[in-house]
């Protein structure tokens, strides 16, 4: 029976709905007349595409911010609104705040449909697809779950530690040989080779192009998605072309590992991981599971891409400080010898702030100093919105520009000097200066592996600086060769290749390598 319309309760609820929909009427309309942020000047129809920085972005969006003398600035690229954040204050205010609208990505068809990157959950629209990720994500990867993949973590680093006894010019290839392996094993349960391997050497590959084409406004199809229907041989369709290559990565990098996976299940003899225990507990499931066998597969693929190059990237970035900044070395490798005495390699058992404040300062630095994704994956608006008397229209692409975060003069003084007294007061960590965490993202899109990035940070950091001296290399005239400090401009950055020279601290500190590999191969 429908409800009376002339009852009072009735009558109260339709006056309080028309009240509120005046009121959200008059909200928007008053915000619709707000002005935009501030930023750089827009020609017509196409907006500030001719002076978007092609490279280096995040370094640009702070130079404007400076200019314009605000931490939230607006460029508009051919139609598409962007909205850069320049502060943690306007970044934890947005994107942490009022996170329940700005958790959204951007469609961006050149990455998810043209390269075919629409599984990596870091890059999907938020809705139940997106969380279903997520939660086998957190499942897998919480702070509780991290912490059974520690013996994996430290057989890997001192697999790396033999490596660079062997072979030290080579350092960034087995930097990226340890992390493809760690994530291999957490993931899909697959050893890797102990060289060359067609996985970590496909992950490289696959997350370089990724890595490239994730920038916002790089790419027209963005803005206008209708260019994505144009044929590959049309003139200017060079993007599809590209795009037709760099998917090819994308689909090799989700199903190869995910398909040996499964042949190992079926052979009956297969170690633990991620997919194998996920892809088991849904076969065992006698009521519906939350998710299904392609949630395993994507949210595998996502940690494959996570945990490949980010991790590479940071330790390569550590080798490079250590590089510049011998005195920190030396700072850092006097306290590891106070703990270990110089009779054993570090292990988990070390993993103290308290035991090792000026590593735990070096690490952060580390994190702070070149981070790793300077502007981080974008975020989206999904309604129009107001702050600090500026318009953010619905639909606007919003990037927490963590470098700027991070090289805050005020917060970090001389930020571009690597520094790890910055986090250090009277010789213990000092909670007052704010950890470098924006590095791992912001609101609830911030990364779940964070938790296994940072274990193996440390560890492999504290290891190498318990064994090898790191200096600059000297050419065949004897001069010494000073690194360029270049990096690789893309959502992820890392240093480009650079020499160096990594010799062993002493005759103990060899015998401690070649026993730890043995009492490894031992187990």
């Amino acid at each position: 029976m429908p409800p009376d319309s002339s009852s009072p309760s009735t009558v109260i609820w339709m006056t309080l709905g028309l009240v509120a929909t005046l009121l959200t009427s008059s909200w928007l309309t008053r915000c619709k007349r707000l002005p935009l942020p501030p930023g750089p000047p827009k020609l017509p129809l196409v907006g500030n595409l001719l002076n978007f920085p092609s490279k280096f972005q995040w370094k640009q969006y702070t130079e404007w911010s400076k200019e314009y003398k605000s931490d939230i600035i607006h460029l508009d690229v051919a139609g598409t609104s962007i909205i850069v954040l320049s502060s943690s204050e306007a970044t934890e205010a947005l994107l942490e705040k009022r996170a329940s609208i700005y958790s959204d990505r951007p469609q961006l068809p050149m990455v998810n449909e043209l390269m075919g990157w629409g599984f990596n959950i870091a890059m999907m629209k938020y809705g139940d697809e997106w969380r279903t990720q997520r939660r086998l994500f957190n499942q897998a990867l919480n702070v509780r779950a991290s912490r059974q993949y520690k013996p994996q973590q430290l057989v890997g680093t001192h697999a790396l530690l033999e490596q660079l006894l062997m072979s030290p010019d080579n350092f960034l290839l087995h930097l990226r040989q340890m992390a493809g392996r760690l994530i291999m094993s957490v993931a899909y349960g697959i050893d890797v080779l102990p060289a060359n391997d067609p996985y970590v050497t496909l992950a490289h590959e696959a997350i370089n192009t990724f890595s490239l084409a994730c920038v916002p406004g790089l790419y027209l199809v963005d803005s206008f998605p209708i260019l994505k229907h144009i044929p590959w041989w049309f003139p200017g369709a060079g993007f599809k072309r590209q795009a037709g290559e760099w998917l090819k990565l994308s689909r090799a990098m989700l199903e190869l590992p995910f398909a040996e996976t499964k042949r190992q299940m079926a052979s009956g003899i297969y170690p633990s991981s991620f997919a194998a225990d996920s892809l088991q507990t849904l076969r065992d499931s006698k009521t519906d599971s939350y998710y299904q066998e392609h949630h395993i597969q994507a949210t595998a693929g996502t940690m494959f891409i996570g945990g490949a190059d980010t991790t590479v990237s940071s330790l390569s970035t550590f080798i490079l400080a250590m590089l510049v900044n011998p005195d920190a070395q030396k700072k850092a490798q006097a306290e590891i010898d106070s703990v270990t005495g110089g009779k054993h390699l570090p292990s988990f058992d070390d993993y103290s702030e308290a035991a090792m404040p000026y590593v735990a300062a070096l690490v952060k630095e580390v994190m702070r100093w070149e981070n790793v994704a300077p502007s981080g994956a974008p975020h989206l608006v999904t309604v129009e919105d107001e702050f600090r008397g500026f318009r953010i229209p619905a639909g606007s692409v919003v990037i927490g520009n963590a470098w700027a975060i991070l090289h805050d003069e005020v917060m970090y003084p001389e930020p571009h000097t690597f520094k790890p007294e910055r986090f250090l007061l009277n010789g213990q960590i000092n909670t007052a200066v704010k950890n470098p965490d924006v590095a791992f993202g912001a609101g609830r899109r911030l990364c779940p592996g964070r938790h296994l990035a940072l274990s193996a940070i440390w560890i492999t950091v504290v290891s190498i600086l318990a064994t090898f001296n790191i200096s600059k290399a000297v050419d065949e005239d004897g001069k010494i060769i000073e690194p360029t400090q270049e990096f690789f401009s893309g959502l992820i950055s890392s240093p480009l290749p650079f020499k160096c020279s990594i010799t062993p601290r002493s005759k103990e500190a060899v015998e401690l390598i070649r026993a730890a590999i043995k009492e490894d191969l031992g187990r």
